[in-house]
């Protein structure tokens, strides 16, 4: 039996390998590329120790952009996560056209980005529809996407985009709770609200974590929006992280994207593990 499962274990690695060669040899080892580069000048193999780091941290744009892509996280993906779970209990209640509601949030992520930028840009131009209308009933109209506004443009353009993505994934989690749980809580009494908050709730943290890591991702690739919106160099309330680092790319400033790649790495791997520890604590404690 022992020799039966180390070559089941030998079978599974070899498996494991070839997906395990690219990648090591397409992400770990280019990033540990990354990672040497960050401590030497941009041109030559002399070395800065920490320099590259203090300056990116006393950059200007880098302050802006990483200011602006953190207050862009910590609004957007708690609104969407909740607007999402709120639409899946919903269209979970629902007994007819489920289908039907369902397919129509999923419309957006199914239209190319380029093709939402151009309906934004029709209604939040300067010339826009949303300007005429105010203008039609009296009022004024505003530059939506060269003000401070142009941030809660983009705002509503990613979670009209990723709302019904995350409906779904919500959705695959309310399933997964047995009926005859609700008919043994509403048998002892229990209404909706506590049906959801102590049967429906405490069973969707797995999904919780998957939808909530799948928006955290999602929310960098919003400088595609960003880009389209504006340009090169938007309003500094949209001004992205991924702005920065494309401006750096065609300055061929080497040195800073390195350093700000390696922090930026780090920095995500350590909000990722800390809610995998604290959520792996709670199991043990529960």
């Amino acid at each position: 039996m022992r020799s039966r499962k180390k070559r089941e274990a030998w079978n599974g690695y070899l498996f494991l390998l070839p997906s395990l060669i690219g990648t090591c040899g397409f992400v770990l080892f280019p990033f540990l590329d990354v990672v040497r580069r960050s401590f030497l000048q941009a041109s030559g193999r002399g070395f800065t120790g920490f320099e590259n780091y203090r300056l990116v941290l006393e950059n200007e744009a880098f302050r802006l952009a990483a200011g602006n892509t953190a207050r862009f996280m910590l609004i957007c993906l708690p609104v969407l996560l909740f607007l999402s779970l709120l639409m899946a209990v919903l269209v979970n209640g629902l007994v007819h056209r489920r289908n039907l509601v369902k397919t129509g949030f999923l419309l957006p992520m199914a239209i190319p980005a380029a093709s939402v930028v151009v309906f934004f840009q029709m209604v939040f131009d300067k010339e826009g529809w949303l300007n005429r209308l105010l203008e039609a009933f009296g009022g004024k109209g505003s530059d939506w996407l060269r003000g401070n506004s142009a941030f809660w443009v983009l705002v509503t353009c990613y979670i009209w985009k990723n709302l019904g993505y995350d409906m779904i994934l919500w959705l695959a989690g309310l399933v997964s709770v047995k009926e005859e749980q609700y008919e043994a809580a509403r048998v002892q009494g229990a209404g909706p609200w506590a049906c959801f908050w102590y049967i429906t709730l405490p069973q969707l943290k797995e999904t919780a974590f998957v939808t909530g890591l799948l928006s955290f991702v999602n929310a960098f690739r919003v400088f595609r929006e960003a880009y389209l919106l504006a340009g090169d160099y938007p309003h500094e309330s949209i001004y992205m992280l991924q702005h920065l680092f494309n401006n750096w790319f065609v300055n061929l400033d080497i040195q800073k994207m390195t350093a700000a790649a390696v922090m930026l790495v780090i920095l995500t791997g350590g909000i990722l593990g800390a809610k995998e520890w604290k959520g792996k604590c709670r199991e043990n404690h529960s």
